[in-house]
């Protein structure tokens, strides 16, 4: 199931955004957008956290960001590993990290449905 990219694409710096409006867990999310040569967007800026803000505003709908704990209980990074060197949080207690409809974030269990936004 290739992403389809006829969903909201947006540029922010150098990257790309897109999403396909489906809502689905972490793991499909991830894997649908790791199959087009991205990954799950992951803002690293405020700049960027607004532009994912706009296409969550989109669709109405939360959606998962490129974040979560290791499988050991431990701090949040980005899917690649790296530490987080911006955040916007609401609260946390969970293991993967949704972004609500005003751009703050929120943990989340991995198995929830939320929309896929890749970034490239």
């Amino acid at each position: 199931s290739v992403l389809a990219l006829n969903g909201k694409i947006r540029k922010v710096g150098e990257k790309m955004l897109a999403s396909n409006g489906k809502k689905v867990d972490f793991a499909s999310a991830l894997q649908s957008c790791e199959e087009v040569g991205g990954t799950l967007a992951a803002p690293k800026n405020e700049e960027e956290n607004i532009a994912i803000m706009d296409i969550v505003k989109q669709y109405n709908q939360y959606a998962y960001l490129g974040i979560r704990k290791g499988e050991t209980s431990g701090p949040f990074k980005y899917i690649n590993g790296m530490p987080l060197n911006y955040s916007n949080w609401h609260q946390h207690k969970q293991k993967c990290v949704e972004m609500y409809i005003d751009g703050t974030w929120n943990d989340k269990k991995c198995n929830m449905y939320r929309l896929t936004i890749c970034e490239f």
